[in-house]
């Protein structure tokens, strides 16, 4: 295992007081280990806690009227091998695919499987069903979609990726994801902290990372159209539908956004 220190730190101008819910802390579910956390607000304020529908972790607080910072700082165990390889893992056919999981097969609000879906059947058709037409699609999203800063907002869907031909992790992913469903293969769209274990470092400021998690066989598998590569000490912080369901904060009332900052590698020993 490999300890990481990983966390954020967001400041706000706010007008008026405001309700945010905040997605920063790791699940437990997944396959680190949360050694030790801290959270804390200047000003101080209240914090109630909740498992959201999906079951991940949410901070509900009411933000101050005035600058606030709000910090999450916490070390985590990771094993130190990449992300499980699902090899020959073969694709259910739609009547035995869980119930529950049925959802995943369906459009949701960024990723316009529907409008996508002749596309994807031109597109992946002829690859073989299961692993190999998953990574097919990672490929040709990493391939064909620019990774730049800047290029999406709010609003942007998987269809508006796949016109402009550029985006961030969260717009790879939405394509992606959107991909999968057409083809009738279950995909979630999570995100989380990644360092840059193994791999030369990203010259740009540490952010979050988006990735997806597709059910092959009997489980859920880890792909990542942004990077398209097995990597080491993922930290899960959130599943859902798309980004939607996994926002890092949602404010309810005049907040302004001035800055963020991510940190995610080995920690220091002590």
């Amino acid at each position: 295992m490999i300890d990481l220190r990983v966390g954020c730190e967001f400041k706000y101008d706010v007008a008026a007081p405001t309700t945010a819910t905040v997605q920063v802390r790791p699940r437990s579910d997944s396959t680190h280990r949360l050694v030790t956390e801290a959270w804390s607000t200047q000003p101080a304020v209240p914090i109630d806690e909740y498992s959201d529908f999906y079951g991940n972790p949410v901070k509900r607080l009411v933000m101050p009227e005035g600058p606030l910072v709000m910090t999450y700082d916490a070390v985590v165990a990771v094993p130190d091998e990449p992300d499980a390889d699902a090899a020959n893992a073969a694709q259910a056919s739609v009547d035995g695919i869980p119930g529950d999981l049925l959802h995943f097969t369906l459009p949701s609000r960024y990723c316009l499987s529907d409008e996508l879906m002749a596309t994807a059947w031109e597109l992946f058709g002829q690859s073989e069903p299961g692993a190999a037409r998953v990574q097919a699609i990672c490929d040709w999203v990493h391939d064909n979609i620019r990774f730049q800063y800047g290029t999406s907002n709010p609003l942007t869907t998987a269809k508006d990726v796949f016109r402009d031909r550029k985006g961030v992790c969260r717009d790879l992913t939405h394509l992606a994801v959107s991909f999968c469903r057409a083809l009738n293969i279950p995909a979630r769209y999570v995100f989380g902290y990644l360092p840059d274990l193994y791999v030369p470092p990203d010259p740009a400021p540490m952010d979050f990372a988006a990735w997806m998690e597709v059910w092959l066989g009997d489980r859920w598998w880890t792909f990542d159209p942004r990077n398209n590569a097995r990597r080491v000490g993922r930290v899960l912080i959130g599943r859902g539908r798309d980004a939607l369901d996994v926002a890092m904060i949602t404010t309810f009332g005049p907040a302004t956004f001035r800055s963020m900052t991510v940190w995610a590698d080995v920690a220091k020993a002590s």
